[in-house]
C-alpha cells in the first residue's frame, strides 16, 4: 500500500471526521482521481510536438495518455475541429496515490515561489486546479532530451461537497506552503 493511502486511512480521515463531526467514515472526503492535461496548441502546424507531449506526459504519470481533439473550429486559433490539440491522464486508485507522492514530495519543492493550496482554486464542488508553468520539475524528465518547455494542469478530483472539506483534505496530504511567522509577518520556506 503506498504511504500517502496509509497515511489517509490511518491519520487524515480520522482526523476529518472529528473536526467535521461526521456520523459516518462513508461520509468523509477522499481524493477520486487525478486529470493531468496539456495543451499542445502548437501542435497544427508540427505534430512531432504533440508526440513530445504525449512521450513526456507518460514518463510524469506512468500511464499512455489520451490524445484530446478540438471540439469545433476556431479560425482565430488555426484549429479545425477534430484536429489533435492536446494530451490528458486520468489517474485512479494506486497510480493516483504514487502520482501525489511523488508531485507533493519531489515536484512542488522544485517549484520556484510555490505558495501552497490557495483557496481560490477550488471550482466550488471541492476539486482543485493547480497550473504548473513546465515539466521540468518532474525528476524523470530529462532536460536534453526535452524538445519544448511546456505547462500543465492537475486537477485533484475530491468527493468533497464544499471548498472547505476539499481544502482541508489537501491541507492534511501537506500540499500547503511551510510558513512561519515572524514578527508578525508570515514567511514562506520553499
Amino acid at each position: 500500500m503506498n504511504r500517502l493511502k496509509e497515511k489517509y486511512l490511518n491519520e487524515i480521515m480520522p482526523s476529518l471526521m472529528e473536526k467535521h463531526k461526521y456520523k459516518s467514515i462513508m461520509e468523509v472526503p477522499k481524493l477520486e482521481k487525478i486529470v493531468i492535461n496539456m495543451g499542445v496548441g502548437d501542435a497544427t502546424g508540427n505534430s512531432k510536438l504533440l508526440d513530445a507531449a504525449v512521450e513526456d506526459l507518460t514518463i510524469i504519470s506512468g500511464q499512455k495518455p489520451v490524445i484530446t481533439k478540438a471540439k469545433k473550429s476556431i479560425a482565430g486559433f488555426k484549429v479545425r475541429e477534430g484536429q489533435s490539440i492536446g494530451c490528458k491522464v486520468t489517474l485512479r486508485g494506486e497510480n493516483m496515490y504514487n502520482f501525489l507522492d511523488k508531485l507533493i514530495s519531489i515536484a512542488l519543492p522544485r517549484v520556484r515561489d510555490f505558495r501552497g493550496v490557495s483557496p481560490r482554486a477550488f471550482d466550488g464542488r471541492g476539486n482543485y486546479t493547480l497550473g504548473i508553468k513546465e515539466q521540468l520539475i518532474f525528476s524523470e524528465i530529462e532536460f536534453d532530451k526535452v524538445v519544448k518547455v511546456r505547462g500543465m494542469d492537475i486537477v485533484l478530483v475530491t468527493t468533497a461537497k464544499s471548498n472547505e472539506e476539499a481544502y482541508d483534505l489537501l491541507k492534511e496530504f501537506h500540499l500547503e506552503s511551510n510558513r512561519r511567522v515572524n514578527n508578525g509577518k508570515e514567511k514562506y520556506d520553499c
